[in-house]
């Protein structure tokens, strides 16, 4: 997930590639990340043709660490990651983030809808 400028992104990646980018509307919350997850993380992890069993990392915000949402996983069988708090410089989806802001800035987005075909 990227904050900036009023606007949210959701993605992910694995050794094998980028999956899914999608933009948020409207406030996150608990309810709204495990959505997203629903619809995204599965087809994301079947387009970059991870097996079945994977370990999915996610920093320690507290929408991401919540019972309902820490519940999701073990229901999904997902595997998750233990990661020490306050340690986002660590997480290395930063990397990415900072590398596709860069050329997305430099293009100049005027509006949501540019933001997000930029990114893509």
């Amino acid at each position: 997930m990227k904050h900036g400028g009023g606007s949210m992104l959701w993605g992910c990646f694995s050794s094998a590639g980028t999956g899914k980018l999608v933009r948020v509307d409207g406030k996150m919350d608990g309810a709204k990340y495990r959505a997203i997850l629903d619809e995204n993380l599965f087809e994301s992890a079947k387009d970059l043709r991870l097996v079945r069993r994977f370990t999915f990392q996610q920093d320690n915000d507290p929408k991401h660490t919540t019972r309902a949402t820490m519940e999701w996983f073990r229901s999904k069988h997902i595997h998750v990651l233990e990661w020490p708090s306050q340690s986002p410089d660590l997480n290395p989806i930063e990397n990415l983030w900072r590398d596709l802001k860069i050329p997305v800035h430099r293009r100049s987005p005027s509006n949501l809808i540019e933001l997000e075909l930029f990114c893509k």
